[in-house]
């Protein structure tokens, strides 16, 4: 087993796109000129999925650990009467499944990246809204993720530039024709195109708050930054903690926690998420310059939205309506992550996670409604 796992790292190590030339080549080979057009035009592959309840059963059992006053259901829970997805739990439905051929040398997906040399892929935030009258329940129906770029920008000075790309997923039940169609698009390639074509058409809109027919509409910030040299990455990953943000506010709830391997492992397969830098420590220390694994951006969402929604719980007449997050600091297997909260208004509070010194590593803010919350998703 140890001589499998030193040659799966190997693989990656020697990857070609990984061995940085100097910058001044990087700024005489690159061009930035029409990357957002070509980007925002490109068709990515609508994502069905299955709405059953054994994926969010799982997330459930993988965080039961790590919470407070977790109460997971002990068997999977039937499709009948079906409960609602619970709100952090989409994540870890409509992952795009290619072969690892097709994926990066990272372990990452193509359809989001512009290219080499910006091959370091990085989960800088997002905003999620969730449609409360039209809420996507476990009760084993398909549905579909349309994904298209909204916008690509470039910041930074010449040759340390960073792609910052804004990825709109919107999430909704499959309609009894795209149904039929699947069946001949597997054969088919027309077939296929013209499905696609379809479910773009029918899910997208000019506003990127307009939900259609969509239960959840979210956006990913991803930034994509420059390979570094092996000696660069080391320097990094040396460094101690730098100076961060403070919390403005004193938390009304906090919760710690020490992630572990397994931790990262399970989320990571939960979300079809091979990217190495959860997964691969000699990865994280000599391609990427970061000490250890890194914790998932999105497995921060989780939890802190996990969290608040135990807190709502106590009130009983709130529902979650946005959410919008960014992550501003990473945060490190086997180091303490504390999860923070409290009101700053009506119908809206600010969420945290902070890193072992303190400072802020995701900063949130969460605007609520007046609703029903339903408990039967909440084993959390």
């Amino acid at each position: 087993m140890a001589t499998t796992t030193r040659c799966f790292r190997a693989q990656w190590l020697r990857r070609s796109v990984f061995r940085a030339p100097t910058t001044a080549r990087w700024q005489s080979t690159f061009s930035f000129n029409g990357l957002e057009k070509e980007m925002r035009e490109r068709k990515i592959q609508p994502i069905f999925d299955d709405l059953t309840p054994q994926s969010s059963y799982r997330l459930d059992m993988t965080l039961a650990d790590f919470l407070p006053a977790t109460n997971p259901p002990s068997v999977l829970p039937p499709t009948s009467p079906p409960s609602t997805l619970p709100i952090p739990h989409h994540l870890i439905y409509f992952e795009p499944t290619k072969p690892a051929s097709v994926m990066l040398a990272d372990g990452t997906n193509p359809d989001q990246s512009p290219g080499g040399p910006f091959v370091r892929r990085m989960w800088a935030g997002g905003h999620v809204q969730y449609n409360q009258a039209n809420p996507l329940t476990l009760d084993a129906g398909r549905a579909v993720c349309a994904e298209f770029i909204r916008s690509v920008t470039v910041k930074g000075k010449e040759g340390d530039e960073k792609i910052f790309v804004r990825i709109e997923r919107r999430l909704a039940r499959a309609t009894a024709e795209e149904m039929k169609m699947l069946d001949s698009a597997q054969s088919n390639a027309q077939d296929k195109e013209t499905l696609e074509h379809r479910v773009r058409q029918r899910l997208w809109r000019d506003s990127d708050s307009d939900f259609g027919p969509c239960s959840i509409l979210e956006v990913r910030n991803i930034v994509f930054l420059r390979a570094r040299t092996k000696e660069e990455a080391a320097a990094d990953a040396s460094k101690s903690a730098g100076k961060s943000l403070k919390p403005q506010h004193k938390p009304d709830w906090s919760h710690t926690i020490v992630p572990d391997p397994k931790l990262l492992f399970r989320f990571s397969a939960l979300t079809f998420n091979a990217h190495a830098i959860h997964l691969d420590p000699e990865y994280c220390r000599n391609v990427e310059g970061h000490r250890n694994l890194l914790f998932h951006g999105p497995l921060s969402f989780v939890f802190m939205i996990t969290l608040f929604q135990q807190e709502l719980r106590k009130l009983g007449n709130e529902v979650v309506k946005t959410v919008e997050y960014r992550n501003l600091a990473p945060l490190y297997c086997h180091e303490e992550v504390t999860f923070c909260g409290t009101k700053v208004g009506e119908g809206k509070y600010e969420i945290w996670t902070q890193t072992p010194e303190g400072g802020i590593a995701v900063k949130g803010t969460v605007i609520t409604e007046q609703g029903t919350i339903d408990r039967s998703s909440l084993g959390t």
